[in-house]
């Protein structure tokens, strides 16, 4: 079956001519030099197999069918991703190959496609998924940074089942100095409300799966409680009780740079997360998943050695 193309844009791929995917609008031309994410326009991936470390009713018993792109459009200096989002890890696929790496993923018994920090590639990814949504039968996540732009996510409507954005600060000083991004919130707003408005509620199967809806992530910064909870009254204020499941995170563990800055160079500690937590409850905010605190472990990164990528004995589209 021939891509069916996105019915607002003729030509996808000149989005990348004078690149505007995400909030830093760099209008650089991908097709011949590199982005402020890192990436030109040739898709390329570090990982493609089931993931066990997400929400349960993400992993569920068998496992989420993850696909980790490389690049970042924001500069988290705690990144622990840190091989493929900073250090360009990975290999240059095809828009096809990644159509034949969903459909076998799907055949693995994923419970959904997980499109990890795909945006910057999102055209390739939206002629991925025309040529082959007419043979997937699980929902497709949306994994983000929550650093996103409205107007493109629109571009995602229909394609999209289930939204797993960050949300990670509410201060513009605390952005600008871990992510480089003072407008992370202002961007991040706007699209956890664009992501809501798409998916409208919250679905499970009958086995508890996510099915369909919004889930906010929120981890936990070593000396930032504060600012999570300014996060969790935004949430209470302005986005409807049932409309999303929030995720309060623990895991934060000092990976890449943050030893250069030694306030978050450690690990959050109990204090720090069961005041947020409590805050969270109190507001009334208990749709959703806590960690505990064992969950600030290294071995919840997985390798980005190629599994999947390499892959050849993919399924005809």
């Amino acid at each position: 079956m021939s891509s069916q193309r996105h019915p607002a844009i003729t030509d996808l791929q000149s989005l990348y001519k004078n690149c505007t995917l995400c909030p830093r609008m760099c209008g650089i031309d991908r097709t011949k030099r590199r982005g402020v994410c890192g990436c030109t326009e040739m898709l390329t991936a570090a990982r493609a197999a089931l993931h066990f470390w997400e929400e349960p009713c993400i992993s569920g018993t068998r496992g989420s069918g993850t696909v980790f792109f490389s690049g970042c459009t924001l500069k988290c200096c705690f990144c622990q991703n840190y091989p493929i989002s900073q250090e360009g890890v990975g290999k240059v696929i095809s828009i096809k190959d990644l159509a034949h790496i969903f459909l076998d993923l799907q055949s693995q018994g994923a419970h959904n496609i997980s499109l990890v920090t795909a945006d910057h590639y999102l055209p390739s990814v939206l002629e991925a998924l025309d040529l082959v949504k007419h043979k997937l039968t699980i929902p497709v996540v949306y994994n983000c940074s929550g650093y996103e732009r409205p107007e493109i996510l629109r571009l995602l409507e229909g394609y999209v089942d289930i939204y797993l954005p960050d949300l990670k600060y509410y201060d513009i000083g605390i952005s600008r100095k871990y992510s480089r991004a003072e407008d992370y919130f202002v961007y991040a707003s706007q699209s956890v409300t664009e992501m809501i408005r798409q998916t409208r509620s919250i679905r499970f199967d009958e086995d508890g799966i996510l099915r369909k809806g919004v889930i906010l992530r929120h981890m936990v910064l070593p000396g930032q409680k504060d600012d999570s909870i300014r996060l969790l009254h935004w949430m209470k204020t302005h986005l409807e009780k049932g409309s999303f499941l929030l995720s309060l995170l623990s895991q934060y563990t000092p990976f890449y740079h943050a030893s250069n800055y030694p306030e978050i160079n450690r690990r959050i500690t109990t204090y720090e997360y069961e005041k947020v937590l409590n805050e969270a409850i109190r507001l009334g905010l208990t749709d959703g998943y806590m960690q505990e605190k064992s969950s600030a472990r290294e071995e919840y990164t997985p390798p980005f050695d190629l599994e999947g990528i390499e892959r050849s004995n993919f399924h005809e589209i």
